[in-house]
């Protein structure tokens, strides 16, 4: 294969071919996707959980991750948070020709390295190449889907008042590193994506607890954005403690420099848990025992004192409201 992609690695013919069997089974193959059928013939019993996303993160390598890797946490989460396990998934990449070939090597390699860890199957997929300047370099869009093993299943309109409202680890890195990574910034500490397959910690969650209201990564728009949806939803309102929000001083750091609030910054290795107050400890408990949730702690209470809204009590006592994110505070996060 060429250095770059050209625009016949997309026709369809013998360079399609060559990129697909090469690159992309070579990376990627399973019995599934090696039929190179046009669709995928799957085993799911029940109810099942679907998401399809698109990701077009700029700049696509940052610290702690890739537009691939990216891709597959993002979708494998969004179906867990159904309490579901994560089975399958499809690929389809829009890729910019002149791209290096090293660089998409790199993305489809940390791809597979990210399905393994996750144990799913990418079974379907498809590759388009587009003329310069048509797209930036690379898009990625994938569909997951799994089996739920819980009824019912979390859902944003469960949340109760009186219930506990948990995060499994510090907010804001994502978003502060992508901001960073685009712009050049030299911070005095190391700052990198929280990019990871929540899956796994997802699943031992639901089985062992008796019961879990909602659960939700908060991506785009942070966890202020985020608990915004499931108040409206819930017609509840969520009082967060500000001295339990958990920050990594280096994000916190970087915020006040440069006026953010990490409170609407992008997250992708983290999940709100929200489930009766009775089974807070026990959450917590599982949650610290994985490595991806070591920090996880409770950071508020839903009430019904301000349905619809969420609340923040500060360090001096006061309250202020936190209202849904107004604008792109941070374009192309994911």
């Amino acid at each position: 294969m060429s250095e770059k992609v050209l625009l016949d690695y997309g026709s369809g013919g013998r360079a399609s071919q060559r990129l697909i069997s090469q690159l992309f089974l070579g990376n990627l193959g399973n019995d599934e996707l090696n039929r190179l059928n046009d669709a995928a013939e799957l085993a799911v019993s029940g109810r099942v959980a679907m998401s399809t996303d698109s990701f077009t993160v700029d700049p696509i390598f940052f610290p702690g991750g890739n537009i691939g890797s990216l891709a597959v946490h993002g979708t494998v989460n969004d179906v867990a948070m159904m309490g579901a396990i994560p089975k399958y998934m499809t690929c389809a990449y829009i890729i910019e020709e002149g791209l290096p070939m090293d660089d998409l090597e790199v993305i489809v390699k940390s791809m597979a390295e990210a399905v393994e860890h996750a144990g799913v199957l990418i079974v379907s997929g498809d590759t388009k190449v587009v003329p310069k300047g048509a797209v930036d370099k690379i898009f990625i869009n994938t569909t997951g889907i799994g089996d739920i093993i819980v009824d019912p299943a979390p859902s944003g309109d469960s949340a109760r008042s009186g219930d506990a409202v948990l995060i499994s680890g510090t907010i804001g890195d994502h978003g502060l590193t992508i901001l960073g990574t685009r712009e050049g910034l030299d911070f005095e500490a190391e700052v990198k994506s929280d990019s990871a397959a929540l899956n796994h910690l997802l699943v031992r969650l639901v089985q062992e607890l008796p019961e879990v209201h909602v659960l939700r990564d908060p991506t785009r728009g942070g966890l202020a954005t985020t608990l915004n949806e499931i108040t409206t939803s819930s017609n509840v309102c969520c009082e967060l403690n500000e001295n339990a929000l958990p920050i990594r001083p280096e994000v916190k750091g970087g915020c006040s420099i440069l006026g953010l609030d990490p409170l609407y910054l992008a997250n992708e290795g983290k999940f709100i848990c929200i489930l009766p107050e009775a089974h807070a400890e026990q959450a917590l408990e599982i949650m610290r025992a994985d490595p991806l949730g070591q920090d996880a702690c409770r950071i508020g209470t839903m009430t019904d004192a301000n349905p619809g809204k969420v609340v923040l009590v500060t360090g001096l006592g006061g309250k202020r409201l936190l209202g849904m994110l107004e604008g792109e505070q941070l374009p192309r996060i994911c």
